[in-house]
């Protein structure tokens, strides 16, 4: 994949497809390989779609030393992206951690975002009954990481998710996996703030989306002003819904 300067670091990327940009922005354990389908499906409907490598991921570069991130880093990585492709507005379509980068990117570079898709919202601030599962979570994988490594935390947390080659991936990648783990609760953002967010968003789930998020997903649907909720886990369908909306002059979907 070819590279461009995100905020300090190189991020390797790749695009398919022509017409309105879409970037794709993956989640903890994930990498631009894992959202290949998705991307073809976007490309599909007619549209420009944008995958990159999160710093720490894949082929991207990352700071020496690593040991943690922002969702405001990830989102200017992201915002460099969009603006040395020439992509922007562009629907940004997130998933888990990726969520939280768009939502950033909304709240902070809303010029260069015309729509948003927010799948499976790690947005535990408001699901208060979520702190007793990741204070386990964690003693989980701090346990896996004692006895197998880092590699081995990461594995804990997917639990079993993934295909052979993506969990070896994702064991690679462990630097920007803990990176990301440390920074899941760093957005600082109030219900008030979610409430001004006026750009058109998708908030996605499905079937196999666990309780926690699903609550999470409610609270933040409920919160932004012009959010459509689905529960049917189909990230290009809810991509497919922002493009169809007309743009309003500043490039936005309306």
């Amino acid at each position: 994949m070819p590279t461009v300067e995100g905020a300090g670091v190189l991020l390797h990327y790749g695009e398919r497809g022509d017409g309105p940009p879409v970037l794709l922005v993956h989640g903890l354990a994930a990498d631009a390989e894992a959202l290949a389908p998705v991307a073809a499906a976007v490309a599909a409907c007619g549209a420009r779609a944008i995958v990159y490598d999160r710093r720490g991921y894949g082929s991207s570069g990352a700071p020496e030393p690593y040991g943690g991130t922002t969702v405001e880093e990830q989102a200017e990585d992201a915002a460099a992206l969009l603006r040395a492709l020439d992509a922007d507005p562009a629907i940004v379509a997130g998933d888990g951690f990726g969520a939280l980068v768009a939502l950033d990117m909304v709240k902070r570079h809303g010029g260069l975002v015309r729509g948003a898709v927010l799948c499976d919202p790690v947005l535990f601030a408001f699901v208060p009954e979520a702190t007793e599962m990741l204070s386990a979570q964690r003693a989980e994988i701090e346990e896996a990481v004692r006895t197998g490594g880092p590699g081995a935390g990461v594995e804990a947390f997917l639990g079993g998710r993934g295909e052979d080659a993506a969990l070896a991936r994702a064991r690679a990648a462990h630097r920007g996996f803990f990176a990301d783990y440390a920074g899941l609760a760093t957005w600082p953002v109030s219900r008030r703030e979610l409430r001004a967010l006026a750009t058109p968003a998708v908030v996605l789930t499905g079937p196999a989306t666990p309780p926690r998020t699903v609550a999470a997903a409610d609270a933040l649907a409920d919160l932004l002003p012009d959010a459509t909720r689905a529960a049917d886990g189909d990230i290009a369908a809810a991509v497919g819904t922002l493009l169809r909306r007309p743009s309003s002059p500043d490039g936005r979907s309306s």
